[in-house]
């Protein structure tokens, strides 16, 4: 079988045009974005989906990207040429920074970056490096940050550092086309002298607190039981002042009540009537209490009001038989006397 030479021809043909067609179609994945220059220069920048290029003539080009990887515990750089540019959201773990606080204290201070390529041609064209850019200025922010600050405020103020390195790089990162999302310190290490400074500190602090506590404490129940005393006093006084006030208003009504019974118009007779009869209450007791009992002088004053309060005894009715002892032993115990003087 002979072939023409047209039918090669149109064979070479149709192969280039197939090889052009694979060459000039890039399909490019969701989330990234390839940079594409013409002949040496910036042409466009070709979105997720299928797109069409100049074989030959448009070339992606290459961005230089520096990542970590895990070799024995230890993380050892490595910088790879990536020409599809992954615009998701990218965490960078950078090693530990020695950082040197106001109070002169080196602290080891290990950190994450989250950043996201939202422009991908100021990426590639405004920094040679834009990962190991943003490492830096992390590094170097970082050891800015916590430079201005005491080895305690740090501990404290850990959201305020990471916020406050977010908006240094964010301002930077928008010149590279690059947006950080959030920077985050991780872990903070110090010598192993401060660390035992930090929690005898740490223990005399939460010992303080627990000694203000007590006292404070004892302080309130101080004031409690004293405002109770002060209030249970206030109301035995008003029992008193109440009680005070019946005995009196019942007295009263007694020498009234008397005063109408023996039918006397002078009220000092009741009020002497009324005394007598204590007196004659209570001088068996005293008798009881003792061999002597002290009386007046003139026996026979006392003698006479006896008499008195007796026969005012005898008009209202017979006297108690506490009156009859009281006053026969009041008679014995002044002959007594009388007769030893």
């Amino acid at each position: 079988m002979i072939i023409s030479p047209g039918l090669i021809i149109i064979l070479f043909i149709l192969a280039l045009v197939v090889i052009l067609l694979a060459k000039g179609l890039m399909i490019v994945q969701q989330s990234e974005a390839v940079v594409i220059e013409r002949l040496g220069s910036y042409s466009r920048t070709l979105e997720s989906g299928v797109n069409l290029v100049i074989p030959f003539i448009d070339k992606p080009r290459s961005i230089t990207i520096r990542r970590y990887r895990e070799v024995k515990g230890d993380n050892l750089p490595l910088v790879v040429e990536e020409t599809r540019i992954d615009r998701r959201e990218t965490v960078m773990d950078f090693p530990g920074q020695s950082v040197v606080t106001t109070d002169n204290v080196t602290v080891t201070v290990n950190g994450a970056l989250y950043f996201q390529i939202v422009d991908p041609k100021r990426a590639v064209y405004e920094v040679e490096n834009f990962t190991q850019a943003v490492e830096v200025l992390a590094k170097t922010s970082l050891r800015s940050e916590i430079g201005r600050m005491e080895l305690d405020k740090l501990f404290e103020s850990r959201k305020e550092v990471n916020d406050a390195l977010q908006i240094t790089m964010d301002e930077v990162g928008d010149k590279w086309g690059v947006k950080v999302t959030r920077v985050e310190i991780q872990d903070i290490s110090m010598p192993e002298e401060v660390e035992d400074a930090m929690r005898l500190q740490m223990a005399a602090e939460r010992k303080r607190r627990a000694t203000v506590t007590e006292a404070n404490g004892q302080r309130e129940a101080a004031i409690a039981t004293a405002e109770g005393e002060k209030q249970s006093s206030v109301l035995r006084a008003e029992g008193d002042k109440q009680a005070a006030i019946l005995r009196a208003e019942g007295e009263r009504q007694a020498i009234y009540q008397l005063r109408d019974a023996i039918g006397a118009e002078d009220p000092q007779l009741v009020v002497g009537y009324m005394l007598g009869q204590k007196y004659l209450q209570v001088l068996p007791d005293m008798a009881r209490e003792g061999d002597r009992v002290f009386i007046p002088y003139e026996a026979s004053a006392l003698l006479g009001a006896m008499g008195s309060f007796r026969e005012l005894a005898t008009e209202v009715g017979e006297p108690t038989n506490a009156s009859n002892e009281g006053l026969r032993r009041a008679r014995q115990m002044m002959t007594g006397e009388a007769g030893l003087s």
